[in-house]
């Protein structure tokens, strides 16, 4: 069974901002933010609805964090979201980084330096999420507080609303490259 988040903050909160993110990261996927709101309002309607979906996460029943699983899975399902293992391979990120529906205009591939390839999964990241912000896009990772980073773009100038929202929710949201290499 994962590790389980327990909010504190009110549900009709909680859920508001649910939605808002998932409208902030998916604006042209309205079923997003139906599948997180599924979640929060009737987890085991959706553990029933999606649990071939939970089975590799372990899940079999509602857990404290399922809005936050089901807003992770939603995204990753349309291509707006790539989950890392914590010792994922370089070359790996930069594939699954490249097919996000949300990946900048710009590729910021072209400013990275060879040896960066060669930098663990962590600092591989940040060194993402500092390239990227040259663009004008970030990367961010949606804690599920376990060994993998599941990570989305946005435009750099929404990271601090993603941080409200996210912190209205109850749930932690790291910007990678934004602080200097720490998760």
């Amino acid at each position: 069974m994962p590790e389980t988040h327990t909010p504190d903050v009110a549900p009709d909160d909680a859920r508001a901002a649910l939605a808002a993110i998932a409208t902030l990261l998916a604006p042209a996927h309205p079923a997003v933010a139906d599948e997180v709101l599924r979640a929060h309002d009737s987890p085991h309607d959706y553990v029933s609805a999606f649990g071939d979906r939970l089975d590799g996460r372990g899940i079999d029943e509602p857990v404290d964090n399922l809005a936050w699983i089901a807003l992770i899975d939603a995204l990753d399902a349309r291509g707006l979201l790539a989950e890392f293992d914590w010792k994922e391979d370089a070359q790996e990120i930069r594939a699954q980084l490249r097919s996000l529906e949300s990946r900048p205009s710009v590729d910021p591939w072209v400013l990275f330096e060879d040896e960066e390839a060669l930098l663990p999964t962590e600092a591989f990241l940040h060194a993402c999420g500092r390239h990227y912000r040259e663009t004008g896009a970030a990367l961010a990772v949606l804690d599920i507080e376990s060994d993998c980073y599941p990570v989305v773009g946005l435009r750099a100038a929404r990271t601090e609303e993603l941080t409200a929202l996210a912190a209205r929710a109850g749930f932690p949201v790291h910007h990678l490259g934004a602080d200097g290499g720490r998760r």
